[in-house]
């Protein structure tokens, strides 16, 4: 008799817990899928913004380098809020769109971090260092945009890998074809930007877009 109560005893508490499941505990696994899952991928974000968002952005807000230079020595901020990212980090310094047409007057490919000096004014001097990789120093792209917050990552490792990717994209889209030999002599013409360079110091631009001409 006393088995029989028990028994229903069980059967009424089932029944009085209806919402109750037991809960599968992931695997290690199952835990790491879901981690890569959920993980920033800053080549991704990049990827998702770089055609349809940053180039036409620096395209539009671009200036010609000798007004950009000009304007930023006057008055940096004047100048970054019209060239660059009103939205910046205050502590940050200012980095301008820019675009530029010359020729090449040197070329410095010896290195990973390859650039090449650009006289825009005809004079014969450089008056632009342009990086053309594979190896890009700094976040200039990431800091000119106008669109990007710093508020929106989650931390300062997401927000330098963010620009890190942009460097990457960079290569991988276009410089990683550009030719190393025989540049100097050569036209070209780039969109890009950069931070406002120490006295004396040529502006050191990425490009967001390259073409060399004859």
């Amino acid at each position: 008799m006393l088995r029989i109560r028990g028994a229903v005893v069980v059967v009424m508490l089932a029944a009085a817990l209806p919402g109750c499941k037991i809960i599968k505990t992931p695997t290690a696994e199952e835990k790491a899928a879901q981690a890569a899952k959920s993980a920033f991928d800053p080549a991704a974000k990049v990827d998702a913004i770089w055609q349809s968002q940053a180039v036409p952005d620096l395209e539009k807000r671009a200036g010609d380098l000798k007004t950009v230079m000009q304007a930023a020595t006057s008055n940096p901020d004047e100048a970054g809020a019209k060239y660059g990212n009103p939205h910046k980090q205050s502590t940050s310094p200012w980095t301008y769109a820019v675009k530029l047409n010359g020729k090449i007057v040197a070329a410095d490919t010896a290195s990973r971090a390859a650039t090449i000096d650009v006289d825009v004014d005809g004079d014969g001097k450089a008056d632009a260092k342009v990086q053309i990789g594979p190896a890009i120093r700094g976040t200039a792209l990431r800091d000119a945009l106008d669109f990007v917050d710093f508020n929106e990552f989650k931390n300062q490792i997401e927000w330098a890998q963010f620009g890190k990717a942009f460097n990457e994209k960079v290569d991988t889209s276009f410089l990683v074809s550009l030719p190393k030999d025989g540049l100097t002599g050569k036209t070209v013409n780039v969109v890009g930007a950069f931070p406002l360079p120490a006295s004396g110091q040529l502006p050191l631009i990425t490009p967001s877009a390259l073409t060399l001409g004859q």
